[in-house]
């Protein structure tokens, strides 16, 4: 089973420069409105045709997002089945990651 990670820890990890793969599983617009920088987009509803495009280096921490933690970790799952190593859903999302990390990451409902 996947870890889920809160997001001051994988901020420690991208500020001390660890590799780190951030997977958003969320929808097209919710990408568009508010992302983690750097950040895949593939949606949970299109992972399995689309899982080609998850590509994370060898020895990179793998961390699916979406808004509350809920999309991520059923994705998580279907990529450590998949055969992806080192995969982690973060603990409440982006919206966790806007009150725990960074007030400047917009919030939505």
């Amino acid at each position: 089973m996947p870890l889920a990670l809160q997001p001051t820890e994988v901020a420690s990890w991208l500020a001390a420069k660890q590799p780190v793969y951030l997977l958003d599983v969320r929808l097209p617009e919710e990408h568009e409105f508010v992302a983690l920088p750097g950040s895949t987009l593939v949606p949970l509803q299109e992972l399995t045709t689309r899982l080609s495009e998850v590509q994370p280096g060898q020895g990179d921490k793998l961390v699916v997002y979406c808004h509350h933690g809920v999309r991520s970790w059923h994705a998580a799952v279907f990529l450590e089945q998949q055969g992806f190593l080192n995969v982690y859903s973060l603990e409440g999302g982006i919206d966790a990651w806007s009150l725990d990390v960074d007030a400047g990451v917009r919030r939505y409902q």
